[in-house]
């Protein structure tokens, strides 16, 4: 057994961890990550990134097999599934060894293995096998896919988001259980490349988090796809067959249909790793299974810290890489280091057309008492959408009607990924519509959607 001193110790080296551990570095700390799998965690190994990879292979088969209308010819349209899926690993292999190369520059100093808190600021690695002493922890051990009793991964008919990222061979046919980003990405990639897909959602629509008239409008996209969507339905039970397995489906009618495919994927949430972390050994309190801190991400127990997945909603890397350099400036002790907005962080989802947003929905700011202005514009009115052939779409703003705050801002259709951050500084920013309307957004672009959805909400409209 050997022991080690540093005055920062990260358990997990995912996108919270990591970016934790080089901000500690860079502001002089003796720092250490403890990492059992692959550094950059599910984010850049099994989530954000390789999926990506997935559905931009789906998107580019798509346009070639619409290349005609863009004046081009493409025949015998195929994919090889096997080189999409090396594609994908490839691009998160890459990833994660630049995370490598990027701790290393900044001498951090990384133990493969797992982490567990012992007691008094010390950590284990694997057992004992090593003692890390530090000053400062934070847990960043992510989460996992939540498993349903009855219905747990096998591997080979009911997958999790990682079957559904390297499969061997393409079903003909799949259900994907939950319509949030995770089960709305690959119902899109797999329907895309000819997977006949019914997804099916407990909740009375899909999408839950977004505005509901964005996630009607995807709704429908989805279906003139061909994708069959199911909501206010339960899945009861699985029967699984020799090459494929029957959901006995709760319809929100009551009756109880059954339905066949060759694969299902659940994803139905994710479940935080707090077992066998040495939590026992701390003050750290739970709730609902994800760790409590404050909003600098103190726990309750003394020089003990958590980030990321691990501490609950919402299950983004951006938030955790966020909250893990508001920890380790916090522990720095420098000035002018605020806790997180929550309402502040975009969510994105990458699907047909994609899915972006920041801040409160309309409904949920008509519940907060704000009289609200509501500005729209369509992807049909813009002439950058058109000449793309992407004219399916629509920008939504939200703006409190006696101050001009950003309460919101929603979108649907192509690159609104890319677009959201805009209307994110703005809200980092305060800005108020007067900002919005004096700015100059460049032409032709995609962008001039979002100048136009707030003139929409002050009645000042151009294009539309």
């Amino acid at each position: 057994m050997a022991e080690h001193d540093f005055d920062l110790v990260v358990i997990g080296g995912g996108p919270g961890g990591y970016v934790a551990a080089i901000r500690g570095a860079q502001l002089g700390m003796n720092v250490a990550v403890v990492e059992a799998n692959h550094l950059g965690g599910i984010c850049l190994n099994w989530g954000c990134i390789p999926t990506k990879a997935l559905l931009r292979s789906a998107e580019i088969f798509h346009h070639m097999k619409h290349a005609e209308a863009f004046g081009l010819s493409c025949d015998n349209v195929s994919f090889d599934l096997k080189k999409i899926v090396e594609r994908s690993r490839g691009v998160a292999k890459q990833l994660s060894g630049g995370i490598g190369h990027l701790l290393n520059k900044n001498k951090v100093t990384v133990f493969d293995g797992y982490g567990k808190l012992l007691s008094d600021g010390k950590v284990g690695v694997d057992g004992k096998k090593e003692i890390l002493n530090a000053k400062h922890i934070i847990v960043a051990t992510g989460a996992k896919a939540r498993q349903i009793p009855g219905m747990e991964s096998d591997g080979k008919l009911v997958w999790t988001y990682r079957e559904a990222m390297t499969p061997t061979d393409m079903p003909k046919s799949m259900i994907v259980v939950g319509s949030g980003a995770i089960g709305i990405e690959f119902a899109s990639f797999y329907r895309t490349l000819g997977v006949e897909v019914t997804v099916i959602e407990v909740m009375d629509r899909i999408l839950q988090a977004e505005d509901k008239e964005i996630s009607d409008h995807a709704h429908k996209s989805f279906e003139k796809q061909g994708m069959r969507i199911i909501t206010g339905a339960k899945v009861a039970k699985l029967d699984k067959n020799k090459d494929s397995v029957t959901a006995h489906v709760e319809m929100a009618d009551g009756e109880t249909q059954e339905i066949t495919a060759d694969r299902i994927i659940m994803a139905v949430g994710i479940v935080a790793n707090t077992d066998g972390i040495g939590l026992e050994n701390t003050k750290v309190k739970l709730d609902r299974g994800h760790i409590v801190t404050d909003g600098y991400m103190k726990t309750a127990e003394k020089g003990v810290y958590a980030i990321g997945d691990v501490t609950g909603a919402p299950w983004l890397a951006h938030k955790a890489s966020h909250e893990g350099i508001i920890c380790v400036e916090k522990i720095a002790g420098l000035d002018g280091v605020h806790p997180m907005v929550k309402e502040n962080i975009p969510g994105c989802t990458y699907a047909m057309p994609q899915i972006a947003s920041v801040g409160l929905t309309e409904e949920k700011a008509i519940a907060a008492g704000h009289n609200i202005k509501v500005g729209r514009f369509p992807f049909m009115g813009n002439g950058k959408a058109i000449a793309l052939g992407e004219p399916e779409g629509m920008v939504k703003t939200i703006f409190d009607a006696s101050s001009g705050e950003l309460l919101g801002a929603h979108m649907v259709g192509a690159e609104v990924t890319e677009m959201i951050q805009g209307y994110v500084i703005g809200k980092t920013m305060e800005a108020t519509e007067a900002e919005f309307m004096h700015t100059i957004f460049p032409h032709p672009t995609l962008s001039e959607m979002m100048h136009e959805s707030v003139l929409d909400a002050y009645g000042k409209v151009v294009h539309f």
